[in-house]
Order: structure tokens, then C-alpha cells, then sequence
């Protein structure tokens, strides 16, 4: 039977610590899986669900987007996943009841954690003007509220359209027409705050800005090198395929500040071996200084240069375009600066070396780890010189391989959720629809902030996700937000973000990707994309959680109804009626979507989308070949006395989503508030284990930036480095500190200074 959710928050004062352990899954993943189950949906439904999870006729999990192969396992989910699916599948119910006897000031005094357990939103509620806690409100009421503030606007681009990465294709693409047909590109997403510079730099570089391998490319691979990534807890199911590589003989080297239990040892726990022993995984560990990846790849590719033979001189003479300028860049790197900017050993970087030469299928593969500094995209670059002077694009086995946090938030770039879309996808748009779309550049999540600041933008739409949580600098940002005349949430669970709002405020429940969804035209399937380009159905299993849920499409298509009214062509009511439809036209409209319906129906397990630098060894980029670039090397430059944090997960939460307060892979129990220091940093700085320190974070603003009541914890990280957790650092982070080109948050090298706690 499920349990109830917490009456109070949890006391955090006093984590403990033990030492990380070396290996991750096992059964202790089944255990705490089973344990979360159980508590948020019973023993009866969590087997109801959970072999629903990621299999051909069930539903996408709602957590991270790594792929399923074509033959599933009948458990086909991870511990972390399993976790997503009880908290959207719980018990647990908010009603209007819960928001009577919490008013909002409450609610904000409350830690994400809690707000998270109290269960699914059951009906749309309304904070009016001046109003101390939301009630209830019909849908017809709230669509009338979002059209009268919509439609009192001086320009439609004092509105913004945000997109969470758990929308499907169909409510993503519904939403960014909306908004064109309204009047504005102003659609920021969450890919803004994390993969946007993977994009900006693939995009240059190769033509398309995603990922070039499959699922099959990994198992075949001679290396895989993962780079800022931590698998073992963001991309659990990614162990299996690195497992399953191994075993074919791949390498692998991990490049990392921290080491991580899932990268050292996977625990299979599905199978008795992996249960037992387990497999070794990473080869060789480059305990890199944050930051200094583009120095480590830059010398590297010198090497390879130098080398004789290396280099693939046909493919490059074929394919490419730049090669001369960027060896010459190449040439200019020094052992010297690169020891200094990555912390490593010369043997170490000798090694990794080795192993690339000896390698012919190469796949690289990174996450947030090398997208959140401000040289962010010429590291990723330097990433594709390296594969493009092995021959190492469009080869089976080898590629690059960003991968990506949230199980659709490629799928919503794709269907067009972009502040500077291109002019051939706008122009498909109009034709299809008869329309005409903005054709100047929107707002992304830093400029949309930034715009509400200044009062330059009034309402704020969120389908889905925690924008205020999520994002950086966050007294900046929630003052931003109690600007807007109006803030609209689409969610399943409460979060922060209902606590932080505008001069008036709606919540908007909607169904999960676990709820059954039947329409007028019956029963309905949804679409996602994988991180790897694989479109595939997802069909919710449960009864909603309310007769009083709209599923996302159907609130986009009432919403659009009363905004636009009848000056629009736009079949909104077929689109709410049958999600079909609006697949129909999306591949009328999105390359890549033709035969939509059929393709989906014919290919149960999902379809790839075509990936010119994969399939042809064609380059879409402004040359017709692949780029080579030649940026100068970035590292950051930490003052003495000074340390470089990285804001990340603890393996109890999936993004801004806290399930629990322990880190089990990393030895913390019962609190979410530390921060991990090397023992010789800490020591230099007169902080033991267990001291307490406040974390102040220094930009050229001269603001200060304070997380107080942090436990410092003697940590094995790079020297120079510290690490704590997001969201309760993103207080630390400057809205202005973003990467070139991308303009993504620099959450990963935030200069800090440690004052020990008052009351320590």
C-alpha cells in the first residue's frame, strides 16, 4: 500500500558521510527501487506500471532520453527511471483542499523535496490578483484569464513560451505553431540550459546538431570516451550498453573532475553475474580540472598530427574543410599550458593517446559536464577536430554522442521549439498553414529572464518543467518572475515554481505519460525522439489521476481557440480530437516525418530520423563539408584561495526532482547541503570534514552571491575544485556568466570563495 506523504519537511542539519562506493546498480538499486515504488504507488500498481516502462506497446519513461533497443528486456528501465515513473504514477493527490490549507507564502517556505511528495495536482487552480493561496478554477475560466492577458499585450513578444523536455512531439509542435501564429518566436526551452552548445557546435561544424551515433555504433565501438558525463546516475541505462561494449572488446576512458561509481564497476541486475561481480568499465581515468577538457583534446590532437599515419588523409581531403588553419592552430599547443589547465599527468595524457591510435572506431561521448562553462562550444569543437582527423564521422562504430537529460527534449527542437528557427522551417510552416510567422530571433531562458527583469516581458507559459529552480542566479530570476502580469504552468506536481509567480498565477493540471489519454477520437498515442534520433510511441497505461486533467495538446488547442478565435484556419478542435492529425502535419511540415503515421505504425519499436554525416557522409554546413575550427584555448583562471565549483545531481533526483535527500554513489546520507572539497583545498583554507562553510560565488558584477550552511566534505575531486548540488547552487551562478555563442548558463565554473559558518 502507498504511504502518505510527509507532513513536514526533513531535517537536513547533519548529512552523514561515509566513503563513496566503487561500483553502481546491484541490489541495492533493486532494493531502493522497490522501496520508492511501493511508498508513492503500492505493490499491486508498481508492477502494473513499471513492465510498462520503455517497452513497444507501453510508455516512454518520463526520465532520461537513452535508447531502447530493438529486443527489450521485460524489466526495461533503471533505478532512477523507475523512480520518475512512482512519482508521476503515485497515490498521492493535491486537491483543492491541500491549496486551501496552504497558502502561497507556505508553499514557498517549503524545499522542492516536499512540494515534490504531495502527489499529483488534481484540478486547475487560480491565484488571483492579491490573493493568498490558489483555488479553483473551471478550465473554460483559466483559458479566459490566459486570452484576456494575452490580448491586452502592446506586442505579442512580451509573451513567453516556455517548453520542458517531457512534452511530446505533438504538443511541442502544436505549441511553437501557437505561438507563431500569435505573433513570436519567443520559445525558450530547457535545451537552452543544457545541450544548447552541443547543438551550436554540431551544428557548425557537421551540419546537424545532434548526435551521429546509434545504439548498435556504441556496441561496436573500439573506444568510448566519456567526457563530463556521469552516467551512473543521470543516464543509468547507458551502463548496460557500455557493458555490452566491453564485452566486445571496447576501451573506455572516462574524462571527469570527480570519479564516479558507475563509470568504475556497473552491477548488472540483470544478471546473476552483474549481480555478483559485476563489470569493470572505465580503462583509464583522466581526473580532469573543470574546464580544461579543450586543453586536453587540442594537445591530443596535436599528437595525432605528429603521428605518423594518423590522420585519415583521404577523408579529410574528401570531407572536410578548414584542416590547414586548424593544424596550425593544433601545433601551437604546449605540454606545458595543457598540464597546467587539466591537472594531468603527461603519462596519462600519453596513454589516452595510445588508445585513440590504436582505435578505429572512436565515438565520444558527453553531457553537461562540457556544455556549462563559457568556452563551452569550442571544447566541443576541438571534440569533432579530433573524430574528423581519424575519419571518425560516418563510420559504423564511431561518431560524436551528446547525451541528452530529458526523454523528448530533442524531439521538441525538432518540432520546432526554437527562439531562432531557420527560414526553410518557417517557410514550411506558413505554407502548410496559411500563416505568417515572426521571422526575427526570439528569446532563449537567459534573455527571457533578463526581459522580465526589465519589464519587457508580461506573461509567462511553462509546458511543463521547474523554470524556477532550473535556472541560474536565483533571487535575479525569481524577482524576474514576480514581475510578469501573469505566470501559466502546465504540470502533473507542484514545484517551486507555483510558489514564485506573477501578479496573478494558474496552474494547469495535465496528464502524465503514464495516464491512459482518450479523446474524441479515441484512444491516443504520443511521440517522442530519443537522444540518438529514434522517434517512438508512447501509450500511458493507468487511469488519470483526475476526471479534471487535460492532456497537453488539449490544452494547447482550447488555449489557442481562445487567443486567436475565429481569425484562425488553424484546425485546433481536430487536433485536440485526434493526435493523428497533428502528426499528418508535421510531416508535411518537418523533414525527416514523411509517411508519419505509417512509419510509426509499421515500426512498433520507432523509426531513425535520416542524419546526413551518418548516413551519406554528407555535410549540411555552410562549406558542404565538415568544419574544422580553430578556436584559442579557454581554461578558467581561479584566483589563489579561490575554488572552481560544478553544480550537479545527486543520484537521488532527476533534474531539478529530489526524490530523497542521500547520494548513495557518492557516501551522503540525509542531506542535500554539502559541498566536496579535495582534503588539501579544505585543509589550506582551515575547514575539516564535517565543518560547515557558506558558499559565495564572485563575478565581475561585484554582487554577492551567498549559499549558506554548507558541510564540507573531504572529497577526491580535482584540486581546485569543489562540487555541491543544483538546485540549492544556482543561487551561485550569475544570469550574465554564459557560454559564448550557446548563451548557456556557466553552472559548471563558478569561481567561489569558502567562509566558514557563523554557526560552525
Amino acid at each position: 500500500m502507498a504511504t502518505q506523504p510527509p507532513a513536514g519537511d526533513p531535517v537536513q542539519d547533519a548529512p552523514e558521510v561515509t566513503a563513496a562506493p566503487h561500483a553502481a546498480a546491484g541490489l541495492p538499486a533493486v532494493a531502493h527501487t522497490l522501496r520508492i515504488s511501493r511508498q508513492q504507488m503500492g505493490l499491486a500498481r508498481t508492477a502494473r506500471t513499471l513492465l510498462k516502462v520503455n517497452q513497444k506497446d507501453g510508455f516512454d519513461c518520463p526520465g532520461c532520453a537513452w535508447p531502447e533497443g530493438d529486443k527489450r528486456h521485460v524489466a526495461e528501465f533503471c533505478e532512477n527511471g523507475a523512480k520518475a515513473v512512482a512519482e508521476e504514477a503515485t497515490l498521492r493527490r493535491v486537491t483543492p483542499a491541500f491549496f486551501a490549507a496552504h497558502p502561497v507564502a507556505d508553499l514557498a517556505s517549503r524545499s522542492g523535496y516536499w512540494l515534490g511528495q504531495q502527489g499529483r495536482i488534481t484540478q486547475p487552480a487560480y491565484l488571483a490578483e492579491g490573493a493568498d493561496r490558489y483555488e479553483p478554477v473551471t478550465w473554460d475560466q483559466a483559458f479566459r484569464i490566459i486570452a484576456d492577458e494575452l490580448t491586452a499585450l502592446g506586442s505579442p513578444d512580451e509573451a513567453l513560451f516556455y517548453t520542458s523536455g517531457r512534452t511530446s512531439n505533438e504538443a511541442a509542435f502544436l505549441l511553437q505553431l501557437f505561438a507563431r501564429e500569435f505573433g513570436t518566436n519567443n520559445l525558450p526551452d530547457c535545451s537552452n540550459m543544457c545541450h544548447e552548445s552541443s547543438g551550436s557546435a554540431l551544428t557548425e561544424t557537421l551540419g546537424v546538431g545532434k548526435g551521429s551515433v546509434s545504439l548498435d555504433d556504441l556496441h561496436r565501438a573500439d573506444l568510448i570516451i566519456v567526457a563530463g558525463q556521469n552516467p551512473g546516475t543521470n543516464h543509468p541505462r547507458m551502463l548496460s550498453a557500455l557493458e555490452k561494449a566491453k564485452g566486445a572488446g571496447a576501451r573506455i576512458i572516462s574524462v571527469n573532475p570527480l570519479p564516479e561509481a558507475g563509470l568504475e564497476r556497473f552491477k548488472n541486475p540483470q544478471t546473476p553475474q552483474g549481480m555478483l561481480r559485476g563489470t569493470a568499465l572505465t580503462d583509464l581515468f583522466l581526473q580532469i580540472r573543470i574546464g580544461g577538457d579543450q586543453a586536453l583534446f587540442r594537445l591530443l590532437n596535436k599528437l595525432v598530427i605528429e603521428a605518423g599515419g594518423a590522420v585519415d588523409e583521404d577523408f579529410v581531403r574528401t570531407h572536410t574543410h578548414g584542416y590547414e588553419e586548424f593544424a596550425a592552430a593544433a601545433r601551437g599547443a604546449t605540454w606545458e599550458e595543457t598540464l597546467t589547465a587539466t591537472g594531468l599527468e603527461r603519462t596519462d595524457i600519453e596513454r589516452a593517446l595510445r588508445m585513440i591510435l590504436a582505435s578505429r572506431r572512436t565515438i565520444v561521448c558527453w553531457a553537461m559536464g562540457l556544455t556549462q562553462h563559457k568556452h563551452a562550444v569550442p571544447t566541443i569543437r576541438e571534440i569533432v577536430n579530433l573524430l574528423l582527423l581519424r575519419g571518425a564521422v560516418g563510420r559504423p562504430g564511431a561518431g560524436v554522442c551528446p547525451v541528452r537529460g530529458h526523454s523528448n527534449v530533442q524531439g521538441d527542437r525538432t518540432m520546432g521549439i526554437f527562439e531562432r528557427p531557420s527560414a526553410a522551417f518557417l517557410d514550411a510552416l506558413d505554407k502548410e498553414f496559411g500563416i505568417t510567422s515572426p521571422r526575427h530571433h526570439g528569446l532563449d531562458v537567459v534573455r527571457s529572464i533578463q526581459a522580465l527583469r526589465d519589464g519587457r516581458a508580461k506573461v509567462f507559459f511553462a509546458m511543463g518543467g521547474n523554470f524556477v529552480s532550473a535556472s541560474p542566479d536565483t533571487d535575479v530570476t525569481e524577482a524576474a518572475m514576480r514581475r510578469a502580469r501573469l505566470t501559466v504552468h502546465v504540470s502533473t506536481k507542484l514545484n517551486r515554481s507555483h510558489a514564485v509567480t506573477g501578479r496573478r498565477a494558474l496552474i494547469l493540471p495535465t496528464l502524465g505519460r503514464t495516464d491512459r489519454d482518450v479523446q474524441a477520437g479515441g484512444r491516443q498515442v504520443v511521440t517522442v525522439e530519443d537522444s540518438m534520433g529514434l522517434v517512438h510511441a508512447s501509450r500511458g497505461n493507468l487511469p488519470p489521476a483526475s476526471p479534471h486533467l487535460l492532456s497537453e495538446p488539449a490544452i494547447i488547442a482550447r488555449m489557442a481557440r481562445a487567443v486567436l478565435g475565429d481569425a484562425s484556419a488553424t484546425p485546433w478542435e481536430e487536433f485536440e480530437r485526434d493526435y493523428a492529425v497533428i502528426r499528418d502535419r508535421i510531416a508535411r511540415v518537418v523533414p525527416g516525418f514523411e509517411d508519419f503515421n505509417a512509419r510509426l505504425a509499421a515500426h512498433p519499436g520507432g523509426f531513425a530520423l535520416p542524419h546526413a554525416p551518418r548516413d551519406e557522409r554528407r555535410f549540411p554546413t555552410s562549406t558542404g563539408k565538415a568544419n574544422f575550427t580553430a578556436a584559442p584555448v579557454e581554461y578558467p583562471r581561479v584566483p589563489a584561495g579561490r575554488l572552481l565549483l560544478q553544480t550537479l545531481r545527486s543520484h537521488d533526483q532527476y533534474n531539478t526532482t529530489v526524490y530523497g535527500l542521500d547520494d548513495r554513489y557518492r557516501g551522503i546520507k540525509g542531506g542535500r547541503r554539502v559541498v566536496l572539497v579535495h582534503p588539501d583545498d579544505a585543509r589550506a583554507q582551515g575547514l575539516a570534514d564535517g565543518a560547515y562553510a557558506d558558499l559565495v560565488s564572485e563575478w565581475t558584477d561585484g554582487t554577492e552571491r551567498r549559499a549558506p550552511g554548507f558541510r564540507v566534505v573531504h572529497y577526491p575531486t580535482a584540486r581546485g575544485c569543489a562540487a555541491a548540488y543544483y538546485p540549492e547552487t544556482n543561487v551561485l551562478v550569475p544570469l550574465d556568466a554564459t557560454a559564448d555563442i550557446s548563451n548557456t548558463p556557466a553552472s559548471k565554473s563558478v569561481v567561489i570563495r569558502l567562509e566558514q559558518s557563523p554557526a560552525d
